[in-house]
């Protein structure tokens, strides 16, 4: 069976880039940044790897994404610590701009996992200035297409990691996968 991946945009500023999915998604576009926004990440440096904001951000991410499932009538992910780290390294090195805002190396980070998958997908979202950063991207997410087409798909395992830069942008990845 082949593998299917999928990717996600959000802006507030809310960005979203746009869901990255192994499957195509149709009307799906990407969102570029411009080269003031690719100056400015390049040049920012993480506050922290992980601490216990990034960890309650993560979780309220994971608990969020699993309500929408069930009231959809969908079964709930199953996190798994090997996606969340590379999701989590792919949130720092954006928020580091050592990446741009993007789904750049998302196939790199998936063939990374020591897991036997069918498909993949990711979501990331990138904000700025909102008390509640993982409820802003949650529903930027469920708002865009294709986002919405990676949360309701049939993955079985999730990852998400944020990183927070000294600006306060918050940088969120989620990865999803059905493993065989």
């Amino acid at each position: 069976m082949s593998r299917q991946i999928a990717f996600g945009i959000a802006f507030s500023a809310l960005v979203l880039a746009s869901g990255l999915s192994t499957n195509a998604v149709p009307g799906h576009t990407r969102t570029k940044i411009n080269q003031n926004q690719a100056t400015s990440i390049r040049s920012r440096q993480v506050i922290a790897s992980t601490n216990s904001e990034t960890n309650a951000l993560e979780k309220s991410i994971f608990e969020q994404i699993n309500r929408y499932r069930a009231s959809k009538g969908m079964s709930k992910l199953r996190i798994n610590p090997n996606i969340t780290k590379q999701a989590r390294i792919h949130s720092q090195n954006m928020a580091k701009g050592k990446v741009p805002f993007s789904h750049n190396g998302f196939e790199r980070r998936v063939k990374a996992l020591p897991i036997k998958f069918n498909s993949a997908a990711e979501n990331v979202a990138y904000n700025l200035g909102y008390s509640d950063p993982a409820s802003e991207a949650v529903q930027g997410w469920i708002k865009s297409p294709g986002h919405l087409t990676n949360i309701k798909g049939k993955y079985n395992l999730t990852g998400i990691g944020v990183a927070t830069n000294k600006e306060g942008e918050v940088y969120l990845t989620q990865i999803f996968l059905n493993n065989r």
